[in-house]
């Protein structure tokens, strides 16, 4: 069976926009200096060299829900997720102080090593740490010139603009709450589902149909079925990050096992434990979280044992309940309905 993101020749046609996006930013940045191909080398290998896709899938088949007709300026503008996706995980990345992403060095390894080869002045850990917060950075920038120079029409992207902008804000205060909750050690419930929504739900699924929407001129109607699908989808989808954070295997999710763990993730699963855990393993809980010497094999068990992992397969699947429910009393044409329905499968029921 074709995979959902491949359908319409989706994936090959993101590729392509991204691949011809990048190629002339690389001529306009070595026009600049030559120096700054190692720019376009690290994003082009970032951007083109993995991910899912499932952003710009979500919204060409938001678009096409809503009665819109497939366009390569329509790929090419929602294309532009993958950009706002890429500087979101880059400094995501260097905040988190993660080694590796997608198996190879993240991004501020990546110029960390460069320095480090090449004998320059200063700390190699200083210039990785200043190159991923400008590439991160111009990712972000990238992103908006994407979608502005796609060729959808004017009025198009009028409607287009104020879901892109409100998704942008969503994330990067998202990304600043995680942080927050990790400094203040907050275990609630409350705070790691907002988190969830904020960092990952609504711009991983919500938004990107939304956004779809927004191309097509889709009525209020569409629009408000397609936040009630997407962002309890969205969530399911950061809870099953968040297990795959503590559990999954790393030749499959290309990050370190436990990776969650040693970075202090207060996350939805680790809510859960300290709302089942008894006292003294919550103390060594609490005191093992982000220390990067833990023992990975033991905290799995105390979020095992204590039924936190159970507990959150179950909520994932209240929200799938919710989501598909919702989907399905959508009014959206039927091809769209049993693609998404599809994508959310994917989402939420991945290894990696």
């Amino acid at each position: 069976m074709t995979p959902p993101v491949e359908l319409a020749g989706l994936r090959a046609r993101v590729d392509k926009a991204l691949a011809a996006f990048l190629a002339e930013q690389r001529t306009r940045l070595t026009t600049i200096d030559p120096a700054l191909a190692e720019v376009s080398d690290a994003l082009e290998d970032f951007v083109l060299g993995g991910g899912k896709r499932l952003r710009p899938a979500f919204a060409y088949w938001g678009f096409r829900g809503a009665g819109g007709t497939d366009a390569d300026a329509v790929v090419a503008a929602l294309s532009a997720l993958e950009l706002v996706q890429a500087s979101a995980l880059i400094h995501d990345d260097l905040m988190d102080a993660s080694d590796t992403r997608r198996g190879v060095p993240s991004v501020h390894r990546r110029f960390e090593r460069r320095h480090r080869e090449a004998s320059w002045r200063g700390t190699p850990e200083g210039f990785g740490e200043n190159a991923a917060v400008l590439l991160g950075d111009l990712a972000l920038v990238w992103s908006d010139e994407l979608l502005h120079d796609s060729g959808l029409s004017p009025a198009e992207l009028v409607r287009a603009r104020p879901v892109f902008d409100e998704m942008r804000t969503e994330v990067t205060v998202g990304q600043y709450l995680d942080v927050l909750t990790q400094a203040t050690a907050d275990t609630s419930l409350d705070r790691a589902g907002k988190v969830a929504r904020f960092k990952a739900a609504k711009y991983t699924v919500e938004r990107p149909l939304l956004l779809g929407a927004a191309i097509a001129g889709a009525p209020p109607e569409v629009s408000a079925s397609y936040s009630a699908f997407g962002l309890p989808l969205g969530e399911a989808f950061q809870l099953r990050d968040d297990i795959l954070g503590v559990f999954g295997d790393p030749s499959q999710t290309g990050k370190p096992a436990g990776d969650d763990l040693r970075e202090g993730k207060r996350t939805y699963l680790i809510a859960a434990a300290f709302g089942l855990l008894d006292d003294p393993e919550k103390t060594e809980l609490d005191a093992a979280l982000g220390d990067p010497g833990l023992q990975v094999e033991r905290l799995r068990a105390l979020i095992r044992e204590c039924g936190a992992l159970t507990a959150t397969e179950h909520r994932i699947d209240e929200l799938m309940s919710a989501s598909l429910a919702a989907l399905e009393a959508a009014p959206i044409e039927e091809e769209a309905r049993t693609v998404l329905h599809a994508l959310a499968d994917a989402a939420t029921r991945r290894t990696v």
